[in-house]
């Protein structure tokens, strides 16, 4: 049977592109209340066909395609630069290829503008229009406005045309640092990535019984499974330790181990990975926020995702990959001495010495270097303790001595020394968490 709340979604789903979208106009469409309505239009934000805009309000828009994330959309620039739309609304949602400073003559212009690209321009009403005539859209510095003219055409061509009180510099410098940020974006690795498909996932309902469990068992090769009721809600989750010994005709519902960990979609693939190893879990299950399953994620499949962002090329650059780059590695991975690091003046703090944050962060990468190359094991850090510092200052090299204290399966300590010309700067326990391959 289907809910209020699908119905709503559906509904959602099926409005034009571009129509404006209310919580009280929803709930009188549908007959519901505006809390039902609410969380419909939330659900429907988070799974990216409408969207929510300063000056401008919820919309329905494109479903937001992932492969795009390195690009802006118009709607972006209009809230990063706190502008306001003067015409083309309908296109906000479409993605911007590139920006270019109309600070040149049309003729000129006519050579650099092309469709989809983003123009940046002052008061100048023929620049403005030949943009949207070549299929640009239109940012208008200085709080300036525009003619009708322009904006019928925007209209109609459905390419926005943006007016900003800020300067040309600070609206070049602000996209700028946003396509950066993509950049950064785009390496990384989201459950939704690597989930598998309720297509591919055998499920289990909470009336099914023992002799259902074995059966597919036997079929699929697997031992854990999700519960769900009939209204494909998430219940639980069933393994071999929770069944053990009971007749063939127990039901499911009376065994399974109740409000199971589970993620959602837009969860990193390092948080699922570090909650796995720290909840000794081998499976964990997908849902929506109303607990709906959407998929699965096994242990086997956070690994793999792993291993691959570690083999991917780095686009943009982080503060960890800054860090990173600086480290010179020993050429023996069993030797203690070897690991040097050179303090830059942008990892300092305000008082000219080595930051904590990035102290912090060599010793991580000192552990993971070590642990890997000298015992091909890859580690996470749980806990952590500077138990001796003093200021570092900047441009100095650091010589890190890192001592495996003790090692478990599943655990290892590390010691770790910083030498600045012989000198002691830091010393530190590291505690990690091993990840098993």
């Amino acid at each position: 049977m289907t809910t209020k709340h699908e119905l709503i979604m559906s509904y959602i789903e099926k409005l034009p592109v571009g129509d404006k979208i209310s919580v009280r106009k929803v709930a009188q469409n549908m007959h519901v209340s505006e809390g039902t309505a609410y969380r419909a239009i939330k659900e429907a934000e988070n799974a990216g066909f409408v969207s929510t805009i300063k000056r401008v309000g919820t919309i329905r828009i494109e479903r937001k395609i992932k492969e795009n994330i390195e690009k802006l959309t118009y709607a972006e620039i209009l809230n990063m630069t706190d502008g306001q739309v003067l015409g083309g609304r309908v296109g906000l949602y479409k993605t911007l290829n590139r920006f270019v400073i109309g600070a040149m003559t049309i003729e000129a212009m006519t050579r650099y503008v092309e469709a989809d690209h983003l123009i940046i321009v002052g008061n100048r009403e023929n620049a403005q229009k030949l943009a949207l005539e070549k299929g640009a859209a239109v940012l208008i510095t200085g709080g300036f406005g525009t003619n009708e003219e322009v904006i019928k055409l925007a209209d109609e061509l459905e390419m926005p045309v943006i007016s900003t009180s800020y300067d040309t510099f600070t609206v070049a410098t602000l996209i700028n640092r946003a396509i950066y940020d993509r950049l950064i974006k785009k390496e990384i690795l989201f459950v939704s990535d690597i989930l598998k498909p309720m297509e591919d996932v055998t499920i289990l309902q909470n009336n099914d019984t023992v002799a259902t469990y074995y059966q597919l068992q036997e079929e699929t090769g697997h031992n854990r499974y999700p519960v769900v009721n009939k209204a494909g809600r998430l219940v639980g989750v069933i393994s071999p330790k929770d069944i053990s010994e009971h007749p063939s005709t127990t039901t499911i519902d009376y065994l399974m181990t109740r409000n199971p960990i589970v993620v959602g979609e837009q969860m990193t693939v390092p948080s699922v990975a570090h909650m796995m190893i720290w909840e000794g879990i081998e499976l964990i299950p997908v849902v929506k926020e109303n607990q709906v399953i959407v998929g699965l994620v096994s242990r086997e499949d956070v690994l793999k995702a792993m291993q691959l962002m570690q083999r991917q090329p780095q686009i943009g650059e982080t503060l960890d990959d800054t860090i990173v780059n600086q480290f010179i590695l020993p050429e023996d991975s069993y030797k203690k001495e070897g690991y040097k690091f050179q303090v830059t003046p942008q990892m300092t703090n305000h008082i000219g010495t080595l930051s904590y944050g990035v102290l912090s962060q060599t010793l991580c990468e000192v552990v993971q270097q070590m642990m890997m190359s000298a015992h091909h094991q890859n580690t996470m850090v749980e806990s952590m303790t500077i138990y001796f510092l003093k200021p570092i200052q900047m441009d100095s090299v650091l010589e890190f001595e890192p001592t495996l204290l003790e090692q478990s399966r599943k655990t290892a300590k590390i010691d770790i020394t910083v030498r600045v010309d012989n000198v002691i700067m830091s010393k530190s326990l590291i505690s990690v968490q091993i990840i098993e391959r």
